[in-house]
């Protein structure tokens, strides 16, 4: 089953049949839109799209990610599908071409949930496995090697405890179910968390706490949220906003916390910003705020977390290079930032410095993009339809 809200239960589409409310059917469906150029859309096309399209047909789709060149999805039947370029094996296809529509991956159906980076794609099982495939440049595959590409899937480790995982440009994090956070890949800017700036080519565990709850990744730089609700950052910090949102421009290269609040819940991050819905429903960013992108109806950068208006229904955050997408709790879906080849869905390529409605509709559900490139955006689109 989709691990997310909006999806209805085989008893509520039951109950509703029996209320005579039932006029349509349970969507899954995938919508994309922005640049194309490399088929990342899967329109089977290479033409951008500056609103909503709608990928295929199949409305069985439970998560999706989104790599600078490349699109990975997993299906409610436990499916994978990739798109997109395929240079260095990124799609897990056993060769190096590209797609312009989804193609499944081998002919598993235990996939769960996926993150993609830079020509680097990863997947965990619903058995708690790791997988890895793509690029493996400065050990980002975290198969103890570098340099070793690989076209299709390998296993990283043995261990059947992973939880959630995610890819920065060059590197990856992941959390476990015991709540330990480990990370491995390039460590330039600190991004790892190890307190060094050494590449590792294998998951390291970062400290030794168990208590980690959300990790997200920036271009080169973190954020995430423990079980009591705590916001921490680490890694790249020199553009003048600061994403970090330590009110300087100083690098970290383990976790430092953000404030001394005990209420963020869902992260997100851009290329050179940060964004965090925290448990009351408000938005709050910071960073880099060239274009607008950090929604604040100006182009000034943020230091420390700054809420966005003073609405309280937000719901979940997705940034892009320059700007950020969010879902509210009533299911519409909104953008602003640097509108690169109508990345922000609002049939236009016009910068937005404060959020706008992308379309109508109510019933948005899983929501992401990428931070690496201008790019495009990708949705699941939840719930009842013709009702």
């Amino acid at each position: 089953m989709p691990r997310y809200s909006g999806q209805w239960t085989m008893t509520q589409q039951m109950q509703a049949r029996a209320a005579g409310t039932w006029t349509g059917l349970i969507t899954n469906s995938l919508y994309a839109w922005g640049s194309n150029s490399l088929g990342q859309l899967g329109q089977n096309s290479v033409i951008n799209l500056s609103s909503p399209v709608q990928v295929g047909t199949l409305n069985t789709w439970s998560d999706i990610a989104r790599g600078e060149q490349q699109t990975l999805a997993t299906t409610t039947d436990g499916k994978l599908y990739a798109w997109g370029s395929n240079s260095l094996g990124q799609l897990g296809q056993g060769d190096v071409v590209s797609q312009s529509s989804p193609v499944q991956v081998g002919a598993l159906t235990n996939w769960n949930t996926v993150t993609a980076s830079t020509e680097s794609s990863y997947a965990i099982k619903t058995d708690g496995t790791l997988w890895a495939f793509g690029a493996d440049y400065n050990g980002r595959l975290g198969l103890n090697t570098n340099g070793i590409h690989c076209s299709s899937p390998v296993q990283v480790g043995s261990l059947t405890t992973w939880s959630k995982v995610s890819a920065g440009w060059y590197d990856c994090a992941a959390i476990k179910t015991d709540g330990t956070l480990w990370v491995w890949g390039r460590n330039d800017a600190g991004q790892l968390g190890l307190n060094s700036r050494l590449t590792v080519s294998s998951p390291t565990q970062v400290g030794a706490l168990t208590n980690w709850s959300e990790v997200v990744s920036g271009r080169v730089f973190r954020l995430a949220v423990k079980t009591d609700n705590t916001l921490w950052a680490w890694g790249e910090n020199y553009f003048s906003g600061g994403q970090l949102g330590l009110g300087d421009v100083i690098y970290r290269s383990s976790p430092v916390q953000v404030g001394a609040l005990t209420n963020w819940a869902k992260p997100a991050c851009s290329r050179e910003a940060s964004f965090c819905v925290k448990t009351d429903n408000t938005l709050w960013s910071w960073g880099n705020g060239a274009s607008g992108a950090t929604g604040h109806g100006d182009q000034i950068d943020k230091s420390s977390p700054v809420q966005v208006g003073s609405l309280t229904n937000w719901s979940q955050p997705s940034g892009i290079q320059y700007g950020a997408f969010c879902r509210k709790t009533d299911g519409t879906l909104w953008s602003w930032g640097r509108d690169d080849d109508g990345g922000l869905g609002h049939n236009n390529e016009t910068n937005l410095d404060s959020p706008v409605q992308v379309g109508s509709l109510t019933n948005w559900g899983t929501i992401v993009s990428q931070n690496q490139s201008s790019g495009g955006f990708l949705a699941i689109l939840e719930g009842r339809t013709g009702v």
